[in-house]
């Protein structure tokens, strides 16, 4: 554990926002589950409605930097690749 009281509030702020970032994470995770789950299910249609909400949510990650934007336009071009290759 941190000795400095400096220390110990960059501690409390780093959890915080440890916090925040393993929500966002979550949230970008189960949308991007959530259209991969449609198209293995055959469920064209209802996967095409989640991927707008699944590329905001990979966007809201990538602008808190919680994944890398590069990352984010690779997760991005899979579920379109996806999206398109099954028809």
């Amino acid at each position: 554990m941190a000795k400095l009281k400096s220390s110990k509030k960059s501690f409390r702020g780093s959890e915080r926002k440890a916090e925040g970032n393993k929500l966002y994470r979550e949230k970008f995770r189960k949308a991007r589950k959530a259209v991969v789950e449609a198209v293995d299910a055959g469920k064209m249609a209802e996967a095409k409605k989640l991927m707008p909400k699944a590329f905001s949510e990979i966007d809201k990650a990538a602008k808190r930097n919680v994944i890398h934007k590069n990352a984010a336009a690779r997760l991005k071009a899979g579920l379109a690749k996806l999206i398109g290759g099954a028809k």
